[in-house]
């Protein structure tokens, strides 16, 4: 066993030796495709979802120097038709290309020296593991010729691939030299097909669309924004994390609110595995998100504020969807033209998630929501932001202390701000001017829009936090009509019913917008208890 060529078991047999969800499935798919013209495949995923887990599970199954049976015979891909007929039957080479970069820094080498050291250890790694083979100092023709001696072709499995594209942005020579070690691999009719069975490559972005990175054009991609058949496999499934929450007598709803929100057609809701092991681990549910590298880079995109995109932020902190242009990004981290750029860098960088029908993206999680507040509460942030939450700190403290009219002022203030609707001329509209008068409520309390209680259906209920002693709040929105009514309404349908095991203060609020006077009215009752 190598270290790049034929790395063995270990680091399966590892990630074996902890709770293991059961990913398996992703090899039958990789299986597919092996001597096709689909045997390229490329996944770009969001840091924190796995990447590196699959990798060493697709290096264990196909590496030949090895017996991988018992690491997989209880596993899903032992029921594949296909599972014994790849199981140990290929050579592999496995490149992490963010190891060669560190080793390169480590060494005083240059960015450019990493292509050519791509090939010395592979080379390498050929001469010890076939020591009867006599090997050129070319990689391609070595390559070949271990193919014809041993009867066995390569598998390659290359993660975090775009990391050198990304790392040398500035650095064209570099960026020829790799993609020219790619096209070697991949797009050279005089080698591909005769040593290649199967590729395999992950990285944060999809490949760039200028065309210049045309050596890994035949890859079929399969990015965040529509993982297609992998979508299983980008991250946990709701099932799985019911399990997981079951076996380490943790609340799934809370799980759900910290982690979930990666939705996809295919497979529904998928959750961020990272954040999940870490919170089981833990006995703890929380941010664990700040812990990696990917949250250092919000601070830059967000301060960039393309086309009022703060403004923006704010409204998707505030529980709002926006639409988002993704065909025209280029792929990469610096070819900035529009705020949908930004947005969808976020979305392939896990702090959006997309609704590939509605072509709209939201913030998926508590986790994720956490990590923007901290955003906009930075030195650089526009002045807007905290004006807005100094505007919401007064509302909320006027709701609980049931200031009526002093409530409707600052809800008008609010309207009146950058963060009012174009067009207000609906009950929506007032919806959405509420959401964002109330944004610091977020912090203190569980947001539920369209509740159904008692008869009907509450407008939005804003349940506390566990140990918070503040009152829950029931807000009803009326649209030309009276604030009076919205009051009554709540008793008439007993919205508050659905409070009953709360056992606190509930605060209910009527707010009516009259488009004849042009002015909001608030009515506030307190009730002790359902």
């Amino acid at each position: 066993m190598g270290m790049y060529l034929n790395p063995g078991n270990s680091g399966f047999e590892m990630i074996l030796n902890d709770e293991y969800i059961d990913k398996t499935g992703l090899i039958d798919l990789i299986n597919q495709s092996i001597n096709t013209p689909r045997m390229l495949t490329c996944i770009s995923r969001p840091r924190r979802f796995g990447k590196s887990f699959a990798a060493k599970m697709l290096c264990a199954y196909y590496d030949c120097s090895c017996d991988s049976r018992p690491l997989f015979d209880d596993k899903a891909i032992s029921k594949s038709s296909g599972y014994l007929v790849h199981l140990n039957k290929y050579h592999v080479i496995n490149l992490d290309i963010t190891t060669f970069i560190s080793t390169a820094l480590i060494e005083g080498k240059a960015l450019k020296d990493i292509p050519t050291m791509i090939g010395e250890k592979i080379l390498a790694d050929l001469r010890e593991a076939f020591p009867d083979i006599i090997f050129e100092n070319d990689l391609t023709e070595s390559l070949i010729r271990c193919v014809e001696k041993t009867g066995k072709k390569f598998i390659f499995i290359i993660d975090e691939w775009d990391a050198l594209i990304r790392e040398a942005k500035n650095e064209e020579i570099t960026q020829k030299r790799y993609l020219n070690v790619l096209r070697m691999w991949f797009k050279n009719n005089n080698f591909t097909p005769k040593v290649i069975a199967a590729a395999y490559m992950t990285g944060i972005l999809p490949i760039k669309k200028d065309g210049s990175q045309s050596a890994i054009s035949d890859f079929l991609e399969y990015s965040i924004l529509d993982p297609g058949k992998f979508a299983e496999y980008t991250g946990f499934t709701e099932s799985e994390v019911r399990a997981l929450c079951a076996k380490y007598q943790m609340h799934f709803e809370e799980a759900k609110k910290w982690y979930d929100g990666y939705d996809f057609s295919e497979v529904g809701a998928i959750y961020n595995p990272y954040s999940v092991m870490q919170a089981v681990r833990n006995k703890k549910f929380g941010s664990y998100w700040q812990k990696t590298s990917a949250a250092e880079s919000l601070m830059t995109y967000v301060n960039m504020d393309f086309q009022g995109l703060q403004e923006i932020i704010t409204r998707l902190i505030a529980g709002e969807e926006v639409e988002v242009r993704t065909d025209w990004f280029e792929n990469d981290f610096e070819s900035f033209r529009s705020k949908d750029d930004i947005l969808t860098l976020l979305i392939h960088l896990g702090y959006l998630t997309w609704n590939q029908e509605e072509k709209v993206a939201r913030i998926p999680n508590e986790e994720v929501r956490l990590e923007f507040e901290k955003i906009l509460a930075g030195v650089h942030v526009n002045a807007k932001w905290t004006e807005l939450i100094r505007k919401s700190q007064n509302l909320l403290e006027k709701t609980i202390a049931g200031k009526d009219d002093e409530v409707a002022e600052a809800i008008e203030e609010v309207r009146n701000s950058q963060y009012a609707p174009t067009f207000y001329n609906d009950e929506q509209a007032l919806r959405y001017v509420i959401k964002f008068a109330y944004i610091v409520a977020v912090d203190q309390y569980m947001k539920i829009e369209e509740l159904p209680s008692g008869k009907g259906i509450a407008d939005i209920v804003y349940l506390p936090k566990k140990k918070s002693m503040l009152p829950a709040l029931v807000i009803e929105l009326k649209w030309n009509k009276t604030s009076d009514g919205a009051i009554d309404q709540i008793h008439e349908k007993n919205y508050p019913a659905v409070l009953r095991d709360f056992g606190g203060e509930i605060v209910l609020v009527g707010i009516n917008y009259d488009q004849r006077t042009k002015q909001h009215t608030c009515k506030i009752e307190r009730i002790l208890r359902v």
